[in-house]
């Protein structure tokens, strides 16, 4: 059974940095999509950044040049650098997984806002960015 553990939110003020993890457990696939992703109170679930299997990266607009996806396949754990942190930025935020051609992954930074591409998802982990 695959469970994804998220850890390393928490409350900064604009500017600031955080780290989310992702601790994936039960995952083997040597094809797959992991992403992160968030959602405010009364908006839509959006894509912040993914990563596949050959480690290829890409980010939603917002976040470029602020965010970096990583993974250490050795510890099956997802991390999630945030820097220059902004108010608009303040979600509760998600780590996925699935296995998929890698191909696939980079859409679901938008595919996410409509359907479900992911069949794993972790339960969220606050971020809150005071002015």
């Amino acid at each position: 059974q695959v469970q994804l553990v998220e850890s390393g939110g928490g409350s900064v003020q604009s500017g600031g940095s955080l780290t989310l993890s992702c601790a994936v457990f039960g995952y083997t696939y040597s094809s797959y999509c992991m992403g992160w992703f968030r959602q405010a109170p009364g908006k839509a679930r959006e894509g912040v950044a993914v990563i596949d299997s050959d480690g290829s990266t890409t980010y939603a607009d917002s976040v470029k040049g602020r965010f970096t996806i990583s993974q250490d396949i050795a510890k099956n754990t997802l991390y999630l650098r945030m820097n220059s942190l902004k108010p608009e930025d303040t979600a509760m935020y998600y780590c996925a997984a699935d296995y998929r051609p890698t191909e696939f992954c980079p859409s679901t930074i938008v595919l996410v806002t409509t359907t479900d591409p992911y069949n794993y998802w972790g339960q969220g982990t606050q971020v809150t960015v005071s002015s």
